[in-house]
């Protein structure tokens, strides 16, 4: 792409910040992801497009290495900022005042992601989703449910302080594996969730494989403790444990047996503390 018009090396550019949600790093997953967003929600599509494009903007603009930028490291934070800041509006789709803050707090994560990197570089570790947990929980500080412009939904979801209802579909549990992992983009059905697991199977089968490890370890671990069924129902339990698995079965970490019983054993303690926070309530 050295050498083409500057519009079409953002477009790689974004396409490769959208699949570094899944710590991937392919253009083709990107549009895969895309278009499992589009299936899903046009208007969340719209979101993480904004996202992905203000972000990665910005990087160009502050002059980021260009390593970085061409690789989509700036581009995946601003799109899941993007993303929960529309999974979280209580305004409704198509509501158009969201650009704003999704614009303003995409671009952000930027300079989180700059100031970050020159601290965490001393102790060799990732800046990875801090910008994204760290901008999307002051938005959600600085707004609440009774916001005139920027309203959105309860921390605590409704029923949730009530009694669990212990009763199962299993059916519905094994399906929540593979939502887990399309849960990673706030996907909730199963089309685009598994449109979001071929395009992890493209980049690595490997990485597909431990996708579906952690969701499963996940699921398995909200069964442990009674958490809601909804939760398991929708992949809720699983997609922290979907990334955690990932991350260190196939991405930080060359794969060996060792490795595979340390992923196991701390993709139980990331699930297990998701499973705790889910039934928070309920203790």
């Amino acid at each position: 792409m050295q050498g083409r018009f500057f519009v079409l090396q953002l477009v790689l550019w974004g396409l490769r910040g959208v699949s570094r949600v899944i710590l991937a790093n392919n253009p083709l997953s990107g549009a895969l992801i895309m278009a499992a967003l589009c299936w899903e929600s046009r208007w969340q599509a719209l979101l993480g497009t904004v996202g992905v494009l203000a972000s990665t903007i910005t990087a160009v603009i502050m002059g980021q290495d260009s390593a970085e930028v061409s690789g989509g490291h700036h581009g995946f934070n601003g799109m899941l900022v993007s993303l929960l800041m529309g999974v979280f509006s209580s305004a409704g789709d198509w509501y158009w005042w969201l650009l704003l803050p999704a614009c303003l707090g995409s671009a952000t994560c930027v300079f989180l992601y700059s100031g970050l990197s020159s601290v965490f570089h001393h102790w060799d570790l990732p800046v990875s989703v801090f910008p994204f947990n760290t901008i999307i929980l002051l938005y959600l500080l600085c707004t609440g449910s009774d916001n005139p412009y920027f309203p959105h939904l309860p921390a605590i979801p409704p029923g949730a302080l009530g009694p669990n209802d212990t009763k199962l579909i299993a059916v519905e549990v094994i399906r929540g594996i593979p939502l887990g992992v399309g849960q990673i983009y706030a996907c909730v059905a199963l089309g685009p969730c598994l449109l979001i697991l071929g395009a992890v199977l493209l980049y690595s089968p490997l990485l597909a494989v431990h996708a579906l490890l952690g969701s499963a370890v996940g699921t398995l671990a909200g069964l442990s403790m009674a958490v809601k069924p909804d939760f398991l129902y929708s992949g809720l339990s699983g997609f922290n444990g979907s990334l955690g698995c990932m991350a260190v079965g196939g991405l930080f970490f060359t794969f060996s047996w060792r490795i595979h019983l340390l992923l196991r054993m701390c993709n139980k303690i990331q699930t297990e503390q998701s499973g705790f926070d889910s039934v928070g309530g309920d203790l």
